[in-house]
């Protein structure tokens, strides 16, 4: 399972520049169309996001946190790297190059169906890479009793009250 797993990441990290190559290598891997986070995507979609991701950053590498396998499942967890050289999609929008060095921790859960990924779940820390890239800015959140008149220290067992 290990070469698989380096096979799926090695694709991901260097797509096939062609589209038709890029699609035919991801179709040797995934089901077609494959269920990502419930929505049916294609060969041709993950080949287009994985050269979209080429795209945005440089030097695109990843380090195996956790490898947990049991039969029909893989989950992956990893840290991918790379430098931000250019336009990122995200869940806020898109996000021009900031030129910084990023890694990003992500979690998949792939389902095995006759040596191929037929269902993916992915959870990635994008609010940790848009900080991480200046992209969104975390700020001390309020104390929303304090604002709205109401102690709440009798709460605490901290012996504050």
């Amino acid at each position: 399972m290990a070469d698989f797993v380096e096979a799926v990441m090695a694709l991901w990290q260097n797509p096939p520049s062609d589209a038709d190559a890029a699609e035919q290598a991801f179709a040797e891997l995934y089901t077609d169309p494959v269920p990502v986070n419930g929505t049916p995507l294609t060969c041709a979609a993950l080949a287009a996001r994985a050269q979209a991701l080429n795209r945005a950053f440089e030097g695109l590498g990843h380090r195996i946190l956790e490898r947990v396998e049991i039969p029909g499942k893989l989950v992956i967890a990893f840290l991918m790297t790379g430098k931000h050289v250019g336009p990122l999609p995200t869940a806020l929008g898109e996000v021009p190059a900031t030129g910084r060095d990023v890694a990003i921790r992500t979690i998949d859960v792939l389902t095995l169906t006759e040596g191929r990924i037929s269902e993916v779940v992915v959870v990635a820390d994008e609010l940790g890479l848009l900080t991480g890239i200046n992209a969104v800015a975390l700020t001390t959140a309020p104390d929303k009793t304090e604002a709205l008149g109401i102690d709440n220290r009798e709460n605490l067992d901290d012996g504050t009250a």
